[in-house]
């Protein structure tokens, strides 16, 4: 986990699913491929321009006057400044009627990959990205704005750039196409269990929500208590660590319990998922071992490593997926489905399998892919990548969901429609299930059956964004009030444990056979 953000109708109503003004759900055919044709079809009918220089700024944003310097600058100016914490500028806009907005926030990067934070009317929405160093869109979609003022604010988050204008116009229809997934599991050998399991899922995505929760302590730890205690119910996906496993923590003393624990949720009715922060092998640790997932305390060299020059730095990390291994067999012995999501948030570049950039990164997906379907027969797995940016995605044949990890602040409760659309419409060539795998704030699930963000799960991280470190069985209000963790947890559509069918006998999916 970092917590770090890539966060990123006409009225649609999606728990139905309803879309511009037609009833459907995802087997009606006819009335999703209308909401192709509409959105292809699409010209936005509002279009309200703001320019940057105009507006109210904070801290060290100022207006700059139009020197030629960037192409595409319009009005008098733009804006920069963006340095500290507290910069920002804020436009005070008027809506003319409630719909769906996209926000284009029309900018330039200063170098690289720039994110900053979006706000309306004092809740954080989402981030918009930029990378292009002349004036580009930077557009956060579909946010739901009623007739009247409303006070939109872009906040340094990476900051470094050159705001022109903020553009808002009327989103597109939502095509319900997104929730119909109708490509088998990536792997051809797949398990029987993991056919079942992923035919549960693709059932009810787009019309419910699986609750999860991070506990490396298993199925009695802290957190999945404190949920049970205050909301009556229990998490249906458990979601654990393989970190302890990893030989170089092992050994400086670890041990790892979690493919117990796993094996116990999955034989009372849950759904377990795995993720790895995978500490380096030793040669390559330079600073505190119990973090060298981080790059900061490490000196690895994917790219020479992926591209044969460090064959020796090859074999360890082979060597360090063994391991792993054996602790996925033990789970395949036990006939568990899980949900894998190795290499996490690579393109955030805090982990160490991140910093070569992309090419390095999906050599190392796929030969780890490779290595455990095909060399150990690994059939249990169903393949959940997080590298959260287009240019990292390794391919449809090697992915079965894609997730997201969001940390929008502390009690923001929006839907982060916009990062749910650019991760279901802009990675895959097939639809393939999208799920919030991390996030720190419990989201509205009635904002996000209004906004068509039917993320397939949210899976809580663990610690403080639950249950206060010094008290087993207290909950931390810190980034979700117990009325929001509730309400979530007492939503029709969101499933927990106790809504869970019989996953050992669920009906395979003809098409997945």
């Amino acid at each position: 986990m970092n917590r770090k953000l890539k966060a990123i109708c006409t009225t649609a109503c999606i728990a139905g699913i309803l879309l511009a003004g037609c009833e459907s759900n995802t087997n009606n055919n006819e009335v999703d491929d209308q909401a192709q044709a509409d959105e292809a079809q699409f010209t936005p009918s509002i279009s309200l321009i703001y320019q940057a220089e105009e507006a109210v700024f904070t801290g060290n944003v100022k207006a700059v006057k139009n020197d030629d310097t960037l192409s595409g600058c319009t009005g008098t100016g733009y804006v920069d400044g963006f340095e500290e914490d507290t910069d920002a500028c804020i436009f005070n806009v008027e809506i003319p009627e409630t719909n769906f907005y996209d926000l284009n926030f029309v900018s330039a990067s200063a170098g690289g990959e720039k994110y900053n934070y979006i706000s309306v009317d004092g809740e954080e929405t989402g981030t918009v990205y930029i990378e292009e160093t002349n004036y580009s869109d930077s557009v956060l979609q579909r946010v739901y704005l009623t007739e009247g003022i409303h006070e939109i604010i872009i906040r340094k988050y990476w900051g470094w750039i050159y705001l022109d204008k903020l553009e808002i116009t009327d989103s597109a229809p939502l095509d319900a196409s997104i929730y119909e997934v109708t490509a088998p599991l990536c792997n051809p050998e797949a398990s029987e269990e993991a056919k079942k399991l992923y035919s549960y899922l693709c059932d009810i995505y787009g019309t419910k929500i699986l609750s999860g929760q991070t506990c490396d302590q298993g199925p009695y730890g802290k957190e999945i208590q404190v949920i049970k205690k205050t909301t009556g119910k229990t998490p249906a996906v458990l979601a654990m660590d393989f970190m302890d496993y990893s030989p170089s923590r092992a050994a400086n003393g670890t041990q790892g319990h979690t493919t117990e624990y796993a094996i116990d949720f999955w034989n009372n009715g849950g759904i377990v998922a795995f993720h790895w922060h995978w500490t380096v092998p030793q040669k390559y640790i330079t600073g505190d071992w119990a973090g060298s997932f981080y790059k900061d305390n490490t000196n690895i060299d994917l790219a020479k490593i992926m591209n044969g020059e460090d064959k020796e730095g090859y074999e360890l990390l082979m060597s360090d997926i063994d391991v792993i291994a054996q602790q996925l067999k033990v789970l395949q012995e036990a006939k568990v489905p899980v949900l894998f999501r190795p290499l996490h948030e690579a393109s955030g570049g805090w982990f160490w399998w991140g910093t070569a950039g992309p090419e390095a990164y999906k050599k190392l997906y796929i030969a780890m892919y490779d290595k455990l379907t095909k060399e150990y027969g690994l059939n249990n797995i169903i393949w959940v990548w997080n590298g959260q940016d287009a240019d990292w995605y390794p391919g449809d044949e090697y992915v079965d969901i894609i997730g997201e990890d969001i940390y929008p602040g502390e009690r923001v409760y929006a839907s982060q429609i916009s990062a749910y659309l650019n991760a279901a419409q802009n990675y895959a060539t097939e639809t393939k299930l999208v799920y919030m795998t991390e996030n720190g704030c419990v989201f509205d699930p009635e904002l996000a059956k209004r906004d068509g963000a039917m993320w397939g799960m949210f899976c809580t991280w663990q610690g403080d964004f639950v249950a206060k470190d010094m008290a087993i069985f207290s909950l931390s209000e810190k980034y979700t009030e117990e009325s929001m963790l509730k309400k979530a947890y007492e939503d029709e559509d969101v499933i927990t444990l106790e809504d869970l069918p019989d996953l050992k006998s669920y009906p395979i999916r003809e098409a997945f056979e």
